[in-house]
């Protein structure tokens, strides 16, 4: 199973990106996927995540209102809208893949997409 993180780069404050996630998995339409964040010699946080039907998201307090979690099942795919973006949000972003069906788990995770935000 691969899931590919894009669209991280330099941004300035202000600024605006959209990371995408692609799951080469059959088990993306039953998995919550998530997005988590990591700055070098900090834990890894959560920064939002969504069920599988998309009906439901939840969101890092810190980041609700600036920053939005979709999916699109039919592309294997899922994204996050950054918006009013700000230097402390510098972080390697990733993927995750969670999910259960009968006496199988999963739990996957990208290779990170870098996010850079200059003041």
């Amino acid at each position: 199973v691969q899931l590919v993180e894009s669209g991280g780069g330099l941004v300035q404050a202000g600024g605006s990106l959209r990371l995408s996630c692609v799951s080469s998995a059959s088990t993306f339409d039953i998995s919550t996927m998530g997005w988590y964040r990591q700055v070098p010699g900090k834990e890894r946080e959560l920064v939002a995540t969504i069920t599988p039907g998309g009906g439901s998201t939840n969101y890092a307090d810190s980041l609700k209102g600036r920053f939005t979690i979709s999916r699109d099942n039919a592309k294997n795919a899922m994204y996050l809208q950054m918006n009013s973006l700000k230097p402390e949000d510098t972080a390697v972003y990733y993927c995750n893949a969670k999910g259960k069906l009968f006496a199988s788990r999963w739990d996957y995770w990208g290779q990170g997409t870098s996010v850079t935000v200059s003041p």
